[in-house]
């Protein structure tokens, strides 16, 4: 452990030393890089404060002066929400746009020189393993939690669920031709509907509804192409498994059509066992079933 600890602190250094982090003069602006950053993420539309804070992770006071400092050089002006007066919304000045727009072409420019010393070979490396650095980073942001299954939210990401699978199964899915479910399916005290999010993103879901007694039946596990490979989909399943007990299931099943092969493998890594088919639906090849203790 202590060897990797001063592996990542050895990364921090060189990563922060090569991109500037450590100067006033970020991209070589006169502006430090706390402030470039909120620029970028104001964005050309405008954003909430409040969602400010809460995708870069920093306190109200301090977002309070990077604002104050980045108006008092006519870059940023805040206005009331039209919705809410008592939220704030941050919106760039003709300055800041230009401003933003000159910080991404510097930025384009930086990334660049990290690449042209490199090879190709190096050059796939090195993006290679920033994707898997980002990707693993990421999965700590994730939130998991229960919502609604008739909520604007959940009927989202199943609309996404069932886009997904028809692409995938052969022949395509129709919805109307699966088994038939009802939100109150997925519902307390029958089931539950989650949502997995990551920075207010909505990337994946999966359901739980009691099919008999003592036996839950797990649907709709959906992650989107963005999360994949954060391990979310093992979370989801974690998760559902914990619902479950919860509702005093003492045991969970599951199926799954043979073109989704990443499903299987996540299924039995996660101690689910094959079992006899236990339902009517037509799109499903595998059946399964997990003992929890």
């Amino acid at each position: 452990m202590t060897s990797d600890i001063k592996q990542v602190r050895r990364f921090n250094r060189a990563v922060t030393r090569r991109i500037g982090v450590l100067h006033d003069r970020f991209l070589g602006r006169n502006r430090p890089v706390g402030e470039s950053r909120l620029l970028f993420e104001i964005g050309t539309g405008g954003k909430e404060v409040r969602a400010l804070r809460s995708k870069l992770g920093l306190d109200s006071g301090y977002v309070s002066r990077l604002l104050r400092s980045l108006e008092s050089q006519g870059l940023v002006k805040t206005v009331a929400a039209p919705r809410d007066a008592r939220a704030r919304i941050a919106k760039l000045t003709a300055s800041g746009l230009t401003e933003r727009k000159e910080l991404d072409r510097r930025s384009d420019e930086a990334a660049a020189s990290l690449l042209s010393p490199l090879d190709q070979r190096q050059r796939q490396r090195l993006i290679a393993a920033m994707a898997e650095v980002e990707c693993l980073l990421g999965a700590h942001d994730i939130k998991i939690s229960p919502t609604p299954a008739d909520s604007k939210d959940a009927l989202w990401c199943l609309d996404q669920y069932y886009a997904f699978l028809d692409d995938r199964f052969e022949g395509g899915y129709d919805p109307a031709r699966g088994q038939p479910t009802d939100s109150k399916d997925f519902s307390p005290p029958n089931g539950v509907f989650l949502i997995a999010r990551k920075d207010h993103t909505l990337i994946g879901c999966g359901a739980l509804k009691r099919s008999q007694p003592g036996i839950g039946e797990i649907k709709r596990l959906w992650v989107a192409p963005c999360a994949r490979g954060m391990g979310l989909g093992r979370k989801l399943m974690d998760a559902l498994e914990s619902e479950a007990r919860q509702l005093g299931m003492e045991s969970v099943r599951l199926d799954t059509n043979r073109s989704l092969t990443e499903a299987r493998a996540l299924y039995l890594k996660n101690g689910y066992v094959e079992i006899p088919r236990f339902n009517d639906d037509p799109y499903p090849d595998f059946f399964f079933e997990k003992k929890l203790g």
